[in-house]
């Protein structure tokens, strides 16, 4: 059975680009154009992997359900990995001062990908069926 990527991201064009290649290299992939959908679908299917957009209905919608699917019991342990055009991502996602992870995900890739990179990051993440 083909492991199964949700893809939460609100442009749909990248959507389509970016499950053609999961596709075309064995994966099934489910898709939220929101972050409610997203942690909706999340939830109900239980994927092995989730890639994420950040800045949908507001510059941090995918922060919070990040947050979100790490607090939920079902997605906890899916591993995520964010895909935006934000640039230095990386340095909000721990707090040193702390130890707390801001962001519980797993990567950081920048748009646009690199299809050969977002392909060996989902084949190091990807929770195994």
């Amino acid at each position: 059975m083909a492991n199964t990527i949700l893809m939460i991201d609100d442009d749909q064009d990248f959507i389509e680009a970016v499950k053609a290649l999961l596709e075309a290299n064995g994966y099934t992939v489910a898709t939220a154009n929101n972050g409610q959908q997203g942690v909706k679908k999340a939830k109900e299917i239980n994927p092995d992997l989730i890639s994420l957009d950040v800045m949908m209905a507001d510059d941090s919608e995918g922060f919070n359900v990040a947050k979100a699917l790490h607090a939920n019991e079902t997605t906890r342990h899916t591993p995520v990995i964010i895909v935006s055009g934000i640039k230095k991502v990386g340095e909000f996602a721990y707090d040193y001062q702390t130890g707390e992870v801001l962001v519980p995900a797993k990567a950081f890739l920048e748009k646009p990908i690199n299809p050969e990179l977002f392909l060996k990051t989902v084949q190091n993440y990807i929770r195994k069926s």
